[in-house]
């Protein structure tokens, strides 16, 4: 009996939800700074070591909810897209500095400083870091991913991102 009650209450705890820790919004109000989340997937992404394309800004007018935090898109499309996997699109550890993370802080992540690996999106806050990231991504998550469990529901960080003032989202 107790087997089918521990079965039972795994099967149902895996359709609930699963929410992240606090969302990095900046002074912008909104989370990635007002940049659109679903459109990194359509960008070109640079090799190691060369600067990634700008991110795209969003539009005031076409915002999603998700994990307590705005979003905002720049079409209805990537809105829709969205929407049917928020979880898919965000980025890692609730838009706080990957390299950050795998030091075990919770520093703000710059939406221009972005990358894709294995199909999930990591930012960063400064182009220094971008460096020290680069040096070994795969290291950097592993390192990342075991310190995420500790400081995930800790308050997200409020600091400024370093030398850069966003121009998002579009109204």
């Amino acid at each position: 009996m107790k087997r089918f009650a521990f079965a039972a209450l795994a099967a149902i705890s895996f359709g609930l939800p699963v929410f992240a820790g606090p969302q990095f919004v900046d002074q912008t109000g909104y989370a990635v700074s007002g940049y659109d989340v679903v459109a990194y997937r359509s960008l070109d992404q640079s090799a190691v070591g060369q600067p990634q394309a700008a991110a795209v800004p969003g539009r005031a007018d076409t915002t999603a909810e998700y994990n307590g935090a705005k979003f905002a898109f720049a079409s209805a499309e990537n809105r829709a897209k969205f929407l049917e996997n928020p979880a898919y699109f965000v980025p890692q550890y609730d838009g706080h500095c990957a390299y950050g993370v795998s030091k075990g802080g919770k520093v703000p992540g710059n939406p221009n400083l972005w990358r894709i690996v294995d199909d999930r999106l990591y930012l960063n806050i400064t182009k220094n870091v971008v460096g020290f990231w680069e040096e070994d991504i795969p290291g950097n998550i592993s390192l990342a991913e075991g310190n995420w469990t500790d400081i995930e529901p800790k308050e997200a960080s409020s600091n400024p991102i370093p030398n850069f003032t966003s121009s998002a989202p579009d109204h």
